[in-house]
């Protein structure tokens, strides 16, 4: 496992880390801590979460898996979402980030957050008054580390600008989707990333399962996977043709050079320019040292350059 500094932080990460949207609906309690402990066996430091996964249960059922490994892990929250049917229970407001914070902590059972995130851009609340309850998380202990999900190259651009202004705690990352069928980061948000000292925290780096290969065109979808559960919405969503004929020719790729679909993909996400970890999630403790298999395959950059060739229709 390779470990590489969040940004322009000390913070060091694991290149691949652990999805738990999952833990609480998905995947029961028993087996999300076994998937957690496989994680940390396996050598991932960074794990996941959000106060929406599961309504919370993602958050406590790591906050039971870590109770005496805490140490080895860094957690990643975020908050934004609603918790509750008040005004005040959703955004980054100051009122609902000191709340969901809390909230989380105590989910979590422990005393501060590796990597608190704001998962969407609030248009109703300043970012001066998201970036001034941030710092003072910061400051207060509960949280060491700030970042970002889904934000534009300018929101990023905009925060730390009020950030370095008040001599605050800036973003350190984002967490946008990121995979060979969705490159468009690259237009706006890398760059940007890149200027402001931002790493990327990629999710659906194998587009919501498409790239494992368990998927096939015109054929129905396993009965246990997510998007038979999920139904028409994941099929709309992922079952284009444009993404089939993408995934049957890395395919064919992946044969080339001798490793799996899922393999190719994932090498290819984590190497890719501002790319800091890509979060895998796993339905079972046995996938972890799968989906960790693709840290070690070592590709040469011709099958890397071919994947970048075949994904390019992709970066609009």
């Amino acid at each position: 496992m390779e470990y590489r500094n969040l940004g322009r932080s000390g913070l060091k990460v694991s290149q691949m880390a652990l999805g738990t949207n999952a833990f609480g609906t998905r995947s029961d309690e028993a087996t999300s801590i076994k998937i957690v402990h496989a994680a940390l066996d396996a050598g991932i430091n960074l794990i996941d979460t959000a106060d929406l996964y599961g309504q919370g249960e993602s958050e406590r059922i790591i906050g039971l898996a870590l109770k005496d490994r805490r140490s080895r892990a860094l957690i990643a929250t975020k908050c934004w979402y609603p918790t509750g049917d008040g005004p005040n229970d959703r955004g980054t407001s100051r009122k609902h980030i000191m709340d969901a914070v809390d909230a989380s902590l105590r989910r979590l059972q422990t005393d501060y957050i590796d990597l608190y995130q704001v998962h969407h851009w609030d248009p109703t609340t300043p970012i001066e008054e998201t970036m001034r309850a941030l710092e003072d998380l910061v400051r207060g202990g509960k949280v060491r580390y700030i970042g970002c999900s889904n934000f534009s190259g300018w929101q990023i651009v905009k925060a730390n600008a009020v950030a370095d202004r008040h001599g605050w705690a800036r973003f350190i990352s984002n967490q946008p989707e990121y995979s060979p069928v969705n490159r468009r980061i690259e237009q706006e948000v890398i760059p940007a990333s890149l200027a402001e000292g931002v790493g990327q925290i990629v999710y659906f780096p194998l587009a919501g399962g498409l790239f494992t290969g368990k998927y096939r065109r015109g054929q129905a979808p396993p009965e246990d996977s997510r998007a038979a559960k999920q139904g028409q919405r994941f099929v709309d969503r992922w079952f284009t043709e444009a993404n089939f004929d993408l995934m049957e020719a890395m395919e064919g790729v992946a044969r080339e050079a001798g490793v799996t679909l899922a393999q190719l993909t994932l090498a290819w996400v984590m190497a890719r320019p501002g790319v800091t970890s890509a979060i895998v999630g796993a339905s079972r403790p046995e996938q972890v040292a799968q989906n960790v298999s693709a840290c070690e395959v070592g590709l040469p950059q011709e099958i890397m350059d071919r994947v970048t060739a075949l994904s390019e229709p992709f970066t609009r």
